[in-house]
C-alpha cells in the first residue's frame, strides 16, 4: 500500500498479509515539486518501450497547489520497486518550490483540471489505464456547474516510453469506435492570418498536423461563435504549446479561472500533431502522440461551435484535419 505524510512531501510504503495488520517498508521524499501538499499516490509497473524484459516502476503523486500552471496537479517518478524500497531514476535530491524549475519535473497533464489521477489494476487485456479530476482547486468550489463539481477525464492507457535517455510516459485517450460519427477532412491548407472550416461542433474529436512557415504562432480557435472561444496555439520558436480561455465563455466566477497555460512541445520530424477532445465543458488535447497532455476547463456559450484556424506574424500549413463528431 503507498500513501502519502502530505504536509512532509513524502510517500509511506506498507506491506499486509490480511489487510488489516500493517507493515512500514519505506518512504520516498521530499523530491521535485513540492510546493503544495502531496496526495492520491500510486505505484504500478510499465515495460519501457514495450519491452517486458525492462520493466520500470512508476510512482504518481498528485499536489496541491504547485502545478506548472498554477494550483493542483500531478507529477511522476520513474524508476525501480524492489518490493520494499521505490528509488526514482527522475528526481531532484530534495523538494523544490522554484516555479521556475517546475517545467524540468515530469507531470501527468500540463493544464489546469487533471487532478487526483489514478488508475487502475488488473485490466484483463494488461494495458494501464487512468482517469482524474477534470477541476482545479483554484476554483472548485466555485465553477458554474450544480449539483456537481466537474466531470472525469477522458480514461487513458499510459506507455512508458524512452527519449533522449530519459524514460517518460505517453498517453492516449481510450473511446469507443462506435462514438465516431460524421467526419469532415481537409489536407494541404495554407494559413496566413484567420481561417475559417467548416465541420465545428460542441462534442467532437479534432485530429490536427500543423507544419511551421514564418509565423510566430500557429494554431485553432475552438467553441468559437464571433464574440468568444478557445484558442490552442504552437509558438514555435519558445517551443511552447499554448491554451488561452480568456475569451472561452464564462470566466468571471472566479479571478483564477481567465488563463493562458502552457507545456513544453517540440516538433517531431518537422511538424506538430494535435488529437483533441471537445466536450461541452472541456478540452483534452493529446500533442505529439501523447508524449504532452493539457487539459481544461471551458465554459463556452452553447451556440459557440465553430472552429477557426489562426497565425500571427507570417504563415504556417495545415497538412491534415479531421473534425469528427462524437456521439
Amino acid at each position: 500500500m503507498v500513501a502519502v505524510e502530505a504536509l512532509d512531501f513524502t510517500v509511506v510504503m506498507y506491506r499486509s498479509d490480511d489487510l488489516k495488520s500493517w507493515d512500514y517498508l519505506s518512504s520516498f521524499g521530499p523530491a521535485n515539486a513540492t510546493g503544495g501538499v502531496w496526495e492520491c499516490p500510486d505505484l504500478f509497473p510499465l515495460p519501457l518501450d514495450g519491452n517486458e524484459d525492462l520493466i520500470r516502476w512508476v510512482l504518481t503523486v498528485n499536489l496541491n497547489p504547485g502545478g506548472p500552471n498554477g494550483g493542483s496537479a500531478g507529477q511522476y517518478f520513474v524508476g525501480d520497486f524492489d518490493g520494499v524500497t521505490f528509488s526514482s531514476e527522475t528526481t531532484v535530491t530534495e523538494g523544490d518550490q522554484d516555479p521556475a524549475r517546475l517545467t524540468e519535473y515530469h507531470w501527468l497533464d500540463w493544464g489546469r483540471d487533471y487532478y487526483a489521477a489514478v488508475s487502475f489494476s488488473n485490466v484483463p487485456d494488461g494495458r494501464r489505464l487512468m482517469m482524474a479530476w477534470m477541476n482545479n482547486w483554484q476554483y472548485g468550489n466555485d465553477i458554474p456547474t450544480s449539483p456537481w463539481r466537474s466531470p472525469m477525464s477522458l480514461v487513458r492507457e499510459v506507455s512508458l516510453v524512452s527519449s533522449e535517455g530519459t524514460p517518460h510516459l505517453t498517453q492516449q485517450a481510450v473511446i469507443d469506435p462506435t462514438a465516431l460519427t460524421r467526419t469532415v477532412a481537409y489536407t494541404e491548407l495554407d494559413v496566413d492570418g484567420i481561417r475559417s472550416v467548416a465541420g465545428g461542433g460542441a462534442v467532437q474529436l479534432i485530429e490536427i498536423t500543423f507544419v511551421p512557415g514564418s509565423a510566430d504562432e500557429f494554431g485553432l480557435v475552438i467553441r468559437g461563435n464571433g464574440n468568444e472561444g478557445t484558442r490552442i496555439g504552437i509558438r514555435p520558436g519558445d517551443g511552447r504549446l499554448l491554451v488561452d480561455r480568456t475569451v472561452s465563455g464564462n470566466t468571471a466566477f472566479h479571478g483564477a479561472f481567465s488563463s493562458i497555460d502552457t507545456a513544453p512541445l517540440r516538433a517531431m520530424d518537422g511538424a506538430y500533431r494535435l488529437r483533441i477532445f471537445v466536450d461541452h465543458c472541456s478540452v483534452e488535447i493529446f500533442a505529439q502522440d501523447g508524449e504532452v497532455t493539457l487539459t481544461e476547463l471551458i465554459f463556452p456559450d452553447p451556440s459557440g461551435t465553430g472552429v477557426s484556424l489562426y497565425t500571427t506574424g507570417g504563415t504556417a500549413k495545415v497538412a491534415s484535419l479531421r473534425l469528427t463528431t462524437l456521439a
